[in-house]
């Protein structure tokens, strides 16, 4: 099989795989080709809009797992390929040389045994470092059960590295990948974990102390194979977080690519939409203090689909409103929709010297046409604003948004199961009277 075989075999089966992640690190290479600046590498976007900034490749598809889920699966008929590194590493630098691509996400099955995969992707990042003095950024996933020496060597290779976690719960990966098990997931995590908080001890000690994945690490989890709920996935998401010191946790609406009793059939659609509220959560758990448990609880555990999280929980908790622009801390500002991260940043730089209204609030790059419902300027709201529900949902919900939600009202006089404003929903008619013109 010729290497342009090989690369169309193994891109494919490498697409399932969430990379739409930034480098986050300064790696120079004096004397040598690429290098990652802070600022993070170019994205680019596939078709259904995830975005694929890298070389994203598997060193093999052949694998020694069953997982039902996943296309490289082991029962699976799927023409099979593998590369050497010295291959693998080539095609990298012919592609970066000419442009294509800013550096390499590097997965692969599991091929053999997990220590004989680690070490031929331990091979090809170390011709691509050493030998080709390659200084772009480098993501490579971490073999779960491989040796705590070999992730090791490969974490002083690459830049970032993972370690898919895949299903929320244990049951599902009992179910669904009977070949793992959650301990032989988590414990390269805090392998991971622990390098890194090494590094950083001996590089305040020594200057020229090799960089142990510098970017940190992430993980995937895949949202909709299995009946776990939002709830769970966040508070996963969550501890994830807390526990290991992850960068990133990225959410994958399952696409179904096998025919079995325990996933959705074949044909049905990956709910990209629940994908991107997780993100939008996880987003708030990471940048503007929220918890899993107060966006989502044991009795509403799946997101409003047609609201994101943080206007769901700003209308669902009417007594934290409204908020007083020029005295309100910090973190009450980042809590109403509308405002974010750098919009509260900067109101709370400019009411040192200056008291903000509404017109100075658009001038800070704060979305008012949210934001007017939920806070007051100088003790006032926003003159001739009438605060009703229709008024504050079409304010909050995007065009399309809109369009999605009036498309699947329920019948005549059938209660609406999705309520913006918690207990039960209201009936058609007045959902009608809200979305008239």
């Amino acid at each position: 099989m010729d290497l342009a075989d090989k690369l169309k075999i193994l891109t494919d089966a490498a697409k399932y795989d969430v990379a739409c992640t930034s480098s986050g690190v300064d790696r120079r290479a004096p004397g040598g080709v690429g290098n990652t600046q802070a600022c993070g590498i170019c994205h680019s976007f596939a078709a259904d809009g995830r975005c694929i900034s890298l070389l994203k490749v598997l060193l093999t598809n052949r694998c020694a797992y069953d997982c039902r889920y996943c296309v490289n699966r082991r029962s699976n008929s799927a023409p099979r390929a593998a590369f050497t590194p010295r291959e693998l590493a080539g095609l990298t630098i012919g592609f970066y040389r000419r442009n294509y691509i800013e550096g390499l996400f590097l997965s692969s099955g599991v091929y053999r045994n997990p220590d004989y995969t680690c070490e031929l992707m331990i091979e090809t990042l170390r011709i691509l470092r050493e030998e080709y003095r390659f200084g772009g950024y480098l993501h490579a996933k971490a073999i779960p059960g491989a040796d705590p020496a070999l992730i090791g060597r490969l974490g002083l290779l690459a830049d970032r590295m993972s370690v898919n976690i895949e299903l929320p719960s244990r049951e599902s990966l009992g179910l669904l990948a009977p070949d793992k098990s959650r301990r032989s997931i988590l414990l390269p995590m805090g392998e991971i974990r622990d390098g890194i908080r090494q590094n950083r001890m001996e590089l305040a000690r020594y200057r020229h102390v090799p960089r142990f994945v510098p970017a940190g690490q992430s993980t995937q989890m895949i949202v909709g194979a299995t009946p776990d709920t939002d709830y769970r996935i966040l508070n996963l998401a969550q501890a994830l977080y807390r526990r290991y010191g992850l960068k990133r946790v990225f959410y994958s609406a399952y696409l179904p690519v096998a025919e079995n009793s325990l996933l959705p059939a074949v044909g049905t659609k990956p709910p990209l939409l629940r994908e991107h509220r997780l993100y939008q959560a996880d987003w708030l758990l990471r940048f503007y203090g929220f918890s899993a448990d107060e966006l989502l609880d044991e009795r509403h555990q799946t997101f409003n689909p047609y609201l994101d999280p943080k206007c769901g929980w700003a209308l669902n908790h009417p007594e934290r409103f409204p908020v007083e622009v020029n005295r309100a801390p910090y973190q009450a500002l980042l809590r109403v929709p509308g405002i974010g991260v750098t919009g509260a940043k900067r109101i709370v730089a400019a009411r040192r010297t200056a008291s903000l209204d509404f017109e100075g609030l658009k001038k800070l790059g704060v979305a008012v046409k949210r934001a007017q419902y939920f806070v007051v300027c100088r003790g006032r709201g926003m003159p001739g604003l009438k605060v009703t529900r229709d008024a504050v949902l079409r304010a909050l919900l995007s065009g399309r948004e809109m369009s999605l939600y009036s498309r699947d009202l329920p019948p005549d006089g059938a209660p609406e199961q999705l309520s913006f404003f918690g207990g039960p929903g209201p009936e058609r008619g007045e959902v009608r009277k809200w979305l008239a013109t």
